[in-house]
């Protein structure tokens, strides 16, 4: 079988569809399933599969530059990929190839992933648990910030088992999941990031593994779910930039300025949009060189190199975090400098851009991370022992 392969005229087409009508479904808080079906039978989700297990073999740096655009077209869309793309990278990790390549053959096949790990509690202890029982293991508990659940065929979760830590695999129709847009923040309100509740779940043994917080995969999936968040704030910066520029060059009038006085001429507002422009793609090529980090940690990971190189690259996309957001969450902000009342009005969908770079940052606090890079700058401390992913 050929590999599968997402050629860029398909997949411009699919962000031409995805941009359409975007700001229009926020507002009405239209969940764009088809959308995402769409991509996922295209072959976006599966892009890193390598080519010998039938996939694009696409580098990473492909992979993120796909998902700045994606997210430029829709950021919710774009984030609703986020677990599911972390999962084909674990599969790197996983000591058994026959387990590997079920799960990678899953996803050619078109199944999707997705993360549900967060729980709402005050400590690190898991409330879900998975149990032997006399009808073999159950699972039961709730979590919280399941992005793209609500999407997927299976849900990539973790659970105490006695005394471990595992992570469980379970289908998303089976008997006693219930998956629920619930979720109340005020931006990214499509991504599906709800609750999942599991009551005495069925779950196949094959289809429970190990966690262990310290082993290379985690360090690595750490930097890697960060980088996806930051792809997506990038592709926010650039859809705040298409929206203003669309915005100025339709007006005919500065606020303060009587008749004919054509905004996209004022020097004022060309210095905003200028900014703006700057900001994104500055914050791209901060993503992309993450991206190549991180495919080259994991090649020398897979070459049997020196497993620092893994704890280096999600060093190097925690500095990026500290980069990137502020330069988008600033611009985005910003952009209502280019006109007067008319840029709050709720139909143009001007303050969704905030909204969702806003949001997104406000995973794994920067602050947290910041600290973690001065503490390792200092006095050596991996950066790895600061924050999960959630």
């Amino acid at each position: 079988m050929p590999p599968a392969v997402l050629s860029d005229q398909t997949f411009d087409d699919l962000l031409a569809r995805v941009r359409t009508g975007a700001a229009e479904r926020e507002r009405r808080r239209e969940l764009p399933a088809g959308l995402v079906r769409e991509l996922a039978a295209a072959g976006f989700a599966n892009a890193h599969v390598p080519r010998a297990a039938g996939g694009e073999g696409a580098s990473l740096e492909t992979l993120f530059d796909r998902l700045v655009r994606l997210a430029r077209a829709d950021a919710n869309v774009a984030h609703v990929f986020r677990g599911h793309l972390a999962f084909v990278e674990k599969q790197y990790f996983e000591p058994d190839p026959a387990v590997r390549d079920r799960w990678w053959r899953r996803v050619l096949d078109g199944d999707l992933v997705g993360n549900a790990v967060s729980e709402a509690s005050a400590t690190s202890d898991l409330s879900t648990v998975l149990r032997e029982s006399e009808r073999g293991l159950r699972l039961d508990g709730r979590k919280f910030y399941t992005t793209g659940s609500i999407y997927a065929d299976w849900i990539d979760t973790s659970a105490a088992f006695g005394d471990r830590s595992v992570q469980v695999f379970v289908p998303t129709r089976a008997p006693g999941v219930e998956v629920v847009d619930d979720w109340k923040g005020f931006g990214q309100r499509l991504t599906g990031s709800g609750t999942t509740t599991f009551t005495d779940v069925e779950v196949d043994p094959a289809h429970v593994r190990p966690i262990d917080p310290d082993d290379d995969a985690q360090t690595y999936l750490l930097g890697f779910f960060q980088n996806v968040l930051l792809a997506v704030v990038v592709g926010i910066g650039y859809a705040a930039l298409d929206d203003t520029v669309e915005y100025v060059r339709g007006r005919r009038r500065i606020f303060g300025y009587a008749g004919e006085a054509l905004p996209r001429e004022h020097h004022l507002v060309q210095a905003e949009v200028g900014g703006l422009s700057s900001a994104a793609s500055a914050a791209r090529a901060v993503v992309l060189q993450a991206a190549r980090t991180l495919d080259a940690a994991l090649g020398s990971h897979l070459r049997g190199g020196d497993p620092e190189a893994l704890a280096e690259a999600q060093l190097e996309v925690y500095r990026a975090q500290q980069v990137v957001l502020p330069l988008v969450v600033d611009a985005t902000a910003r952009l209502f400098e280019v006109g007067g009342a008319s840029a709050v009005d709720v139909d143009l969908g001007l303050d969704r851009h905030w909204r969702n770079a806003r949001t997104i940052a406000t995973h794994n606090p920067a602050i947290h991370r910041r600290r973690a890079i001065g503490d390792f700058e200092l006095n050596g401390t991996p950066t790895r022992r600061y924050l999960p992913a959630g």
